[in-house]
């Protein structure tokens, strides 16, 4: 007896890259939405990246594209022993992190100013709308893998900073995290069955009363 090759993702990882996948997609098609009625496309603008942990220093030496940047992330996953068994399936809650960083850069605003921090904020909060809203449409109440997903549900929004010094840089950066709560199966590899051809037993015991037994069979006669 041997497990099958282990060979492929579990179900959280291919529940990560499927966020990431939606709200890329449907983040083309807003900004195609946008330019036929006229609007600013850079506005629906996100630019999506999977497990990474700074993504946003990328402004830090250069602020030409300040569009916001969301980063997907595993963060937890709890078994649910209730609805699971010990063979083959286990049914999980997963908690997806999904960090969404909005930056800007102060300056002069006609007879008045335009502080970074603001601009910052408001970037990151555009950018969370736009991914919350996504992921709880209709259409995509099952990630689009259904028969693994049952629910997907928004667990926790809270703003954070970003730390980075702040005095080698003109860029605010401010980031909002979704915690997305989802709930999915995950599968157990199974065991390959070798055809059993002989079979040899021996069982042995120490001195208080030694026992001494051999079972020998052959299968291929």
């Amino acid at each position: 007896m041997t497990l099958a090759l282990i060979d492929r993702q579990d179900t959280f990882e291919i529940i990560r890259d499927q966020i990431a996948a939606l709200l890329a997609t449907e983040i083309s098609n807003q900004q195609a939405l946008a330019s036929a009625a006229g609007k600013d496309p850079d506005l629906w603008k996100l630019r999506i990246y999977l497990e990474r942990m700074n993504a946003w220093e990328a402004w830090l030496n250069d602020q030409s594209d300040l569009s916001p940047l969301v980063n997907i992330w595993f963060a937890s996953s709890a078994p649910d022993l209730s609805s699971s068994n010990t063979f083959t399936k286990q049914t999980h809650e997963t908690i997806f992190h999904l960090d969404c960083f909005g930056a800007g850069v102060s300056s002069a605003d006609g007879a008045g100013f335009s502080p970074g921090d603001q601009q910052a904020a408001e970037n990151a909060h555009r950018a969370l709308r736009l991914v919350r809203s996504i992921l709880m449409a209709n259409e995509n109440t099952y990630l689009g893998l259904r028969g693994s997903v049952w629910r997907r549900w928004p667990r926790l929004l809270e703003s954070f900073q970003p730390e980075y010094d702040r005095s080698q840089t003109a860029v605010d950066v401010l980031g909002v995290r979704l915690a997305l709560a989802v709930d999915h199966k995950e599968l157990s590899p199974q065991a390959i069955y070798d055809v059993l051809e002989y079979l040899s037993v021996s069982i042995k015991r120490e001195s208080d009363g030694l026992v001494y037994s051999i079972l020998d069979f052959d299968y291929t006669t």
